[in-house]
This record gives C-alpha cells, sequence and structure tokens, in this order.
C-alpha cells in the first residue's frame, strides 16, 4: 500500500492536466509507503505517449529527498487518453522493483489514479490510500 497526502493527491492530478496532451512525470518521495514530497520533472521526450527524465533531474530530485531523509517511493506518469495501466513500455522499462509506479489516467472526466509494483514484468495493482 503507498499513503498520499490528499495535498500531493491533489497536486499530481493538476500537474497531469497541466501538461496534457504531453505526459506528465515525477517522483514521489518517503517513508515506509507514506509520501512526504512530490518532485514535479521535466519529460525529456516531450511526448503525448511516452516519457523519460532528464539525468540531470533526477540526481538533484535524489539529492534533495536523501537531504530530507526520504527516499524515492514512486515514479508516476499520466496517460492523457489512455486508462491507468501499465502500457507494454511502461512494464519494460519499470528497473526498480523497489518503488511503486502510479499512472494517473486523463481518460474520463474524473481522474483515475492507479498504483503498482512491476517485478520482472510482473504487474501487481498497489493499493492507495489518500490521506
Amino acid at each position: 500500500m503507498i499513503k498520499i497526502p490528499k495535498n500531493i493527491y491533489e497536486a499530481m492530478i493538476k500537474h497531469a492536466k497541466t501538461k496534457a496532451p504531453i505526459e506528465a512525470c515525477g517522483y514521489l518521495a518517503g517513508i515506509d509507503g507514506e509520501v512526504k514530497a512530490l518532485y514535479e520533472m521535466t519529460n525529456a521526450d516531450n511526448s503525448e505517449e511516452h516519457f523519460s527524465f532528464v539525468p540531470e533531474e533526477q540526481f538533484e530530485v535524489f539529492k534533495k529527498a536523501s537531504g530530507l531523509g526520504l527516499r524515492l517511493i514512486a515514479c508516476y506518469h499520466s496517460h492523457p487518453i489512455t486508462p491507468a495501466r501499465p502500457s507494454n513500455e511502461d512494464i519494460r522499462l519499470a528497473y526498480d522493483p523497489n518503488i511503486s509506479y502510479i499512472i494517473i489516467s486523463l481518460a474520463q472526466d474524473t481522474p483515475d489514479l492507479k498504483s503498482f509494483k512491476i517485478k520482472n514484468g510482473e504487474v501487481t495493482k498497489e493499493e492507495v490510500e489518500v490521506l
């Protein structure tokens, strides 16, 4: 289970809507499955269908989170026109089995946020609790 404070949940939704139709992306940092910080990232691909991080930004976010005693516990991105489920590319690029992969779908009027664990190509849905 991943626990997300309501203000961070709302900030992720806002980030996704603001960047649409481009995929928004970022990291969540926290402790013991509870999110404490959101880090919006640049989608280096500037694409409606996929994203990649800017390596220098990734390093800066890692340093900021570590400096606060936090670790990166989730990667999030939006699917502007498709459901909140990992694409084949999302599964292929899920290199860290220890973090959560959050997808925000804007395909319907109400945004849909889901979280997954992905290990060795196997996808498991994860419960999300909004605090």
